[in-house]
């Protein structure tokens, strides 16, 4: 199923530079963001051409994934971004959204059952802009099974910080 998610990400991903993460530090051309990376004994870094940062849990087919993008996304609503981060999927509905505060911005939480390639997935999706900075994080799970590493995507998103443009 890893498969599976790897298409997910590359499904959905905005397109991305290469960047490096080092000491908690994620840079890329243009952005560069603090960032708390999940258990190492729970979750193994994967990389996608499309994508700044991705896991996969060990043993699963869950998948936790961050990306920004500072050029070409326009001025669209939070909404809009998160729609598109659902490109590919079908059978798309929306379980649930809310507001939240991220790195002193309101960011929008949303979760959805889809399916990718007629394989149900849930996606929990939280979109944010900061600094004419558009970030997203997924985490994919399979059916009824987000809560197993929800706690570790919260954290993800919560420890996410956006350091001053270079």
């Amino acid at each position: 199923m890893l498969r599976g998610c790897a298409s997910v990400v590359l499904a959905v991903g905005l397109s991305a530079c290469a960047g490096t993460l080092r000491d908690g530090l994620f840079r890329k051309t243009g952005v560069a963001y603090r960032v708390s990376s999940p258990d190492p004994a729970a979750f193994q870094p994967v990389r996608f051409s499309d994508n700044d940062l991705a896991w996969a849990a060990v043993g699963s087919s869950h998948l936790l994934a961050m990306n920004a993008v500072c050029e070409g996304h326009g001025d669209a609503p939070l909404d809009v971004l998160t729609r598109h981060l659902l490109f590919g999927f079908s059978e798309r509905q929306q379980v649930s959204s809310a507001l939240e505060m991220i790195d002193g911005r309101e960011g929008l939480r949303t979760v959805w059952t889809a399916k990718l390639d007629g394989v149900p997935v849930e996606l929990e999706l939280v979109v944010l802009k900061k600094n004419g900075c558009v970030h997203d994080f997924m985490y994919v799970s399979p059916p009824g099974a987000r809560g197993v590493h929800e706690a570790e995507f919260d954290a993800l998103v919560k420890g996410f910080r956006q350091q001053e443009r270079d």
